[in-house]
């Protein structure tokens, strides 16, 4: 009798430890061994999340709801604005902006629109497994949609990079559903830079908020140098493993459902994760806004960490009260401005050329990313290049993906 309730006290001492650990887990841990981000490499991000704002507003130039400062935005300089009645459902509304201040071509997607069945029909074009892409799995719908806006606009893009010049930056940016498809946007342009004009991989840029779970960890690694996701502390989406079309084609409420993923996630081990080629991940490089402690009340001054992380990459949803809010554009461009604030206040005068550091740190952090999803046994994961250059990143690219898929990303397969 005594054996039995020594093993009962011990099982229930395992449980209780268990519970703890996991409703006591915040947002904060998931980038607490993660430096900190450059005021450089994180100014244009609160910049974006206004451009995706004004997705929102039928007339810049009479904004209903604009953010705390306005948008920042030249009305004139908005090139083409798509609403549903264009695209017939296909994809979300977006814009096509011209920042000729920040020499920049941004084409901006907005996010889900909660009252619109065509947004739901393309949340749920997937199943596991459905669209092998570029060597990896992606997300079947949002990889349509991404087709269709290139379809329209590669010819509009390309003529803007002429007429203003190819030392412009071509930036495509979206907010949770429009995230999915900016990300996949971004891997077919960077695999058919001709058709753009010739644009440098470099100046090539995907700004993915909120983001959503759309392309598989070798993907997600391997266009870190070009895509980066922006988190806010507890953000639910980035987290949720469960595939899109289950979270918004359940019958349970979203919290029940988080709920229900996560203790489930919980006894799923890591390695089995990484093995699975299907899992679909959060793409690109990650930046993560922290504003919250454990046991605090209030909000902190937000700081921004940022890494490309492989094992662990925001695997555990958060039971936090604030984990649907934090996926609020308004919420994420409010506090991006004010990390950025603190960041200009706080830096100090660099020593060396701050482009060149940065653009050297963030080549050999990628280079590292790569190694270690090799080194993982990450599915279809590719070595990192001899040479950390734009080029060889691109031969490689197209030398080592000898998958059913065919290496490059064939927009002409795609749209066949």
């Amino acid at each position: 009798m005594s054996v039995f309730c020594g093993l009962e006290c011990v099982v229930c001492l395992g449980c209780s430890r268990w519970a703890w650990k996991r409703l006591t887990y915040i947002g904060a841990y998931d980038s607490e061994s993660w430096p900190l981000a450059t005021t450089e490499a994180f100014e244009p991000v609160p910049r974006i999340c206004r451009t995706i704002l004004a997705v929102y507003e039928p007339d810049l130039s009479n904004p209903r709801f604009p953010p705390p400062g306005g948008y920042g935005m030249n009305p004139c300089w908005i090139i083409k604005r798509v609403g549903y009645d264009q695209t017939h459902g296909r994809c979300p509304p977006y814009i096509i902006y011209a920042d000729h201040d920040h020499h920049e071509i941004i084409l901006a997607i907005r996010g889900l629109n909660l009252v619109r069945e065509s947004d739901y029909k393309v949340l749920l074009d997937n199943r596991l497994g459905m669209q092998m892409f570029d060597g990896g799995y992606v997300h079947h719908g949002l990889l349509k949609a991404a087709v269709f806006i290139l379809q329209r606009e590669t010819g509009t893009l390309r003529r803007l990079l002429c007429e203003l010049g190819l030392e412009n930056k071509l930036v495509l940016a979206g907010h949770s559903l429009g995230s999915g498809v900016a990300a996949l946007m971004t891997v077919i342009v960077v695999n058919h830079r001709d058709k753009f004009g010739g644009i440098a991989r470099n100046h090539i840029r995907c700004y993915a908020i909120a983001p959503a779970r759309c392309m598989s960890l070798n993907l997600a690694v391997k266009y870190a140098d070009v895509i980066n996701s922006v988190i806010l502390q507890d953000d639910f989406l980035p987290r949720t493993p469960t595939p899109l079309e289950n979270i918004f084609g359940s019958i349970f409420c979203l919290p029940c459902l988080l709920f229900f993923v996560c203790m489930k996630d919980t006894f799923i081990p890591e390695s089995r994760k990484l093995k699975d080629p299907r899992r679909l991940y959060a793409p690109g490089r990650m930046y993560h806004i922290v504003e919250r402690k454990f046991c605090r009340c209030g909000r902190y001054p937000p700081e921004v960490k940022t890494a490309i992380p492989v094992d662990g990459r925001f695997e555990h949803v958060v039971l936090s009260c604030n984990a649907t809010s934090d996926h609020g554009l308004i919420w994420i461009e409010r506090e991006a401005q004010k990390a950025l604030d603190l960041m200009k206040e706080n830096a100090e005068p660099p020593s060396a050329p701050a482009l060149q550091s940065m653009s050297r740190k963030q080549n050999l952090e990628h280079k590292d990313a790569l190694e270690r999803a090799v080194s993982l046994n990450v599915p279809h994961a590719i070595s990192p290049p001899e040479e950390s250059t734009s080029e060889n990143r691109d031969e490689t690219a197209t030398s080592t993906n000898g998958s059913k898929s065919g290496g490059k990303a064939n927009c002409d397969d795609l749209v066949e």
